[in-house]
C-alpha cells in the first residue's frame, strides 16, 4: 500500500541525510519518518469516518439505546458502541456516573468501559497501517469478547455495594439529542480530526521515536529469547508492565510494531498494548471517585487475565495472520 513511501524514504535518507539503509542508524531514521507519515495518513482517514458514524452515537444516545437491552445482549451491545464512542480516561467518571443513573446493570456499564479505549477509529488505523488488515480485524474482534467476558464476569458478583453511595444519588436529568444535518456531521467528522491529532501527537511522536530506537538498536535475538512467542511468561510479564503505565493506541502501537518486527510475539506485543489502553494507572485514578477499591481490583483482575489469554491466542494463531 506504501511502497511508494518506502522509497520515498530511503531516498530522503540516503541523499538528504547521507546515512546508509544498511546501518542501525539509517534504519532508524527510515522508521521515524516511514511510520509518522503512514500512520498519519491512515489515521486522519479513519479518524474521519468513524467520526462520521460516531456522529450519529453520542453519549444520550448511547445510554438510551443500552437502556433497552439486558443480559448478555447488553453486554455485546455495550462492546459494540464502545468501538463507535471511545473516550478516554478523562471521561469515565461522568460516562460511568450517566450510565448508573440511567439503570443500566454494573456488567454491562463495564463492558462498555473494558472496550472503549482498547478499540478505537485511532488503534485501527495504526494497526492498519503496522500490520495489516488481518491483525486490524482480530484485534477488534478480541477486544470486544474482552470487554463482553469482562463485563458479564463482574455482573454476576453482584457488586453494585461496592459503588459510592453518591452515584446512586445523583440526578442527571435527560438531555436532548442533537440533530445534526448531513454538513454538520461532516464538520464534526473534520472537527474531531483536527482534535485528535492536536491532542495525541505527541504521543504519536515519542511512540515512533522509540520505535525507531528498538527498530534499529535493540538485539534481536535477546528480545526473541525472552519475549518471544515460546516464552510461555512473556504475556504476562507484558501485561504487568503495562498496567501501571499511561499511554494510548498512538504511542503504544509504534512500539509493538518495533518489538514485533525484532522477534516479539504479536499476542506479547498487543496484549502489552491492550493493558495500557484499557488498564491505566490515570484511569483506575479517576475511576476511584466512583467505585470502591474492591470492585477496581475485580476490573482490573478480570480485564488483565482476559488480555492475557487474548494474547497467548494471537502468539497461537500468529502464522494465520502474517
Amino acid at each position: 500500500m506504501f511502497i511508494w513511501l518506502d522509497k520515498l524514504i530511503q531516498l530522503l535518507v540516503e541523499k538528504i541525510f547521507r546515512v546508509s539503509m544498511e546501518t542501525r542508524l539509517g534504519s532508524s531514521i527510515h522508521f521515524f519518518f516511514y511510520d509518522t507519515i503512514k500512520i498519519t495518513i491512515l489515521l486522519g482517514i479513519m479518524i474521519f469516518a468513524i467520526s462520521y458514524i460516531r456522529s450519529y452515537f453520542p453519549p444520550e444516545r448511547t445510554k438510551k439505546i443500552l437502556e433497552k437491552f439486558g443480559g448478555i445482549t447488553g453486554n455485546i451491545m455495550a462492546s459494540l458502541l464502545g468501538i463507535v464512542t471511545p473516550f478516554c480516561s478523562c471521561s469515565s467518571v461522568p460516562i460511568f456516573i450517566g450510565f448508573v443513573e440511567a439503570g443500566i446493570p454494573l456488567g454491562v456499564t463495564f463492558s462498555f468501559l473494558i472496550t472503549s479505549p482498547i478499540v478505537n477509529e485511532a488503534a485501527f488505523a495504526i494497526l492498519l497501517a503496522s500490520f495489516g488488515w488481518k491483525i486490524a480485524t482480530v484485534y477488534v474482534i478480541t477486544g470486544v469478547i474482552v470487554g463482553v467476558i469482562g463485563g458479564i464476569l463482574i455482573g454476576s458478583f453482584r457488586m453494585e455495594k461496592e459503588v459510592e453511595e453518591y452515584v446512586y444519588q445523583i440526578q442527571m436529568g435527560e438531555t436532548e439529542i442533537e440533530q445534526m444535518t448531513s454538513r454538520d456531521r461532516l464538520n464534526f467528522a473534520w472537527d474531531n480530526v483536527k482534535d485528535i491529532v492536536k491532542r495525541m501527537w505527541i504521543f504519536l511522536i515519542i511512540g515512533i521515536g522509540i520505535g525507531a530506537l528498538i527498530h534499529g538498536w535493540a538485539p534481536a535475538p535477546l528480545l526473541a529469547k525472552y519475549a518471544g512467542p515460546d516464552n510461555p511468561f512473556a504475556v504476562f510479564v507484558a501485561v504487568v508492565l503495562g498496567i501501571p503505565l499511561y499511554s494510548n493506541a498512538l504511542g503504544t502501537i509504534p512500539i509493538a510494531e518495533a518489538l514485533i518486527n525484532k522477534g516479539v510475539g504479536i499476542g506479547t506485543a498487543l496484549a502489552f498494548m491492550m493493558a495500557v489502553t484499557a488498564l491505566s494507572l490515570p484511569e483506575m485514578v479517576l475511576l476511584r471517585k466512583v467505585i470502591k477499591p474492591k470492585l477496581i481490583s475485580t476490573f482490573v483482575t478480570i480485564t488483565g487475565i482476559a488480555i492475557i489469554l487474548v494474547g497467548y491466542l494471537f502468539n497461537a494463531i500468529a502464522h494465520l495472520l502474517i
